[in-house]
C-alpha cells in the first residue's frame, strides 16, 4: 500500500512538472508597454505599472523578449525591464536564466499568437501584412501613404486643370458673346449712320422740268 502512494504521488509530480515549467513569476521594474509581438514597433496593448508581477510563459533564444501574462492579458515585454528572483535575490531575466528559472524557449507568429489573444483589437484585420514582421509593415505602409498622396495629388491637378479649363471656356464663350455684341453694335450703328446720310428728296433744290418739284 505505501509503495501504491509513492508511486501516485511520483506520477502526480511529473504531471505537475510541465505546467510547472510554463511559466515563472517576475516584476516589472518600470512602466513598460505591453505589445503585441516582441519589438517596441508592435502595437501596445497594455502598459504594465513599475512593481507589479507578471507570469513569464516564454521567452525568445534569439532576441530578450517575453511572452508574459498580466491581469489575464497576454503580450510581449523586454527582458531589461522584467527581474525574476532567482538563489534569494533578483536578476534580469536574460537567455542565462531561462533554463534556472524553468522559463521555456519559445517562437513568435503573428498568425498564432494574434489568432488567440487579438482577435477584438483593431490591428488585428492587418494581420496578414504584421505577419511579415514590423519593419516591412510600416516600410509598406509608408509606400501605401506615399501612393495615396500622390494620387491625392493627381487628382486635385485635375481637378484644379478641369476648373481651369471651365473658365477658360467660360471665358472664351463671354469673350465671343461680348465680340458679337460690339459687331452687332457697330453694324447697327454704321446702319444708323447710313440713315442719316440718306437725303431726303424734299430736301434736293428743285431742277427746272423736274416734276417733283410740284409735290
Amino acid at each position: 500500500m505505501k509503495n501504491l502512494f509513492v508511486k501516485i504521488a511520483a506520477a502526480g509530480l511529473l504531471m505537475l512538472a510541465p505546467a510547472i515549467a510554463e511559466a515563472a513569476e517576475g516584476y516589472s521594474t518600470a512602466n513598460v508597454n505591453m505589445r503585441a509581438g516582441p519589438s517596441t514597433r508592435y502595437p501596445a496593448v497594455a502598459v504594465i505599472p513599475a512593481g507589479s508581477s507578471v507570469e513569464i510563459r516564454g521567452c525568445l533564444s534569439d532576441v530578450n523578449w517575453c511572452d508574459v501574462e498580466f491581469y489575464g492579458g497576454r503580450g510581449w515585454v523586454s527582458g531589461q525591464y522584467v527581474q525574476a528572483l532567482y538563489q534569494q535575490r533578483r536578476v534580469y531575466v536574460g537567455p542565462q536564466y531561462y533554463r534556472p528559472l524553468g522559463i521555456p524557449m519559445i517562437r513568435f507568429s503573428v498568425d498564432n499568437y494574434w489568432d488567440r489573444y487579438y482577435r477584438n483589437r483593431d490591428f488585428y484585420r492587418e494581420r496578414d501584412r504584421w505577419s511579415r514582421g514590423p519593419d516591412y509593415y510600416y516600410r509598406d505602409r509608408d509606400r501605401d501613404n506615399r501612393d495615396r498622396d500622390n494620387r491625392d495629388r493627381d487628382r486635385n491637378w485635375r481637378e484644379r486643370d478641369g476648373n481651369r479649363d471651365g473658365r477658360d471656356r467660360d471665358r472664351d464663350w463671354r469673350d465671343d458673346n461680348q465680340r458679337d455684341d460690339r459687331q452687332r453694335g457697330e453694324r447697327q450703328r454704321d446702319d444708323r449712320r447710313g440713315d442719316d446720310r440718306r437725303p431726303d428728296r424734299r430736301d434736293f433744290d428743285c431742277r427746272p422740268g423736274d416734276p417733283t418739284c410740284d409735290e
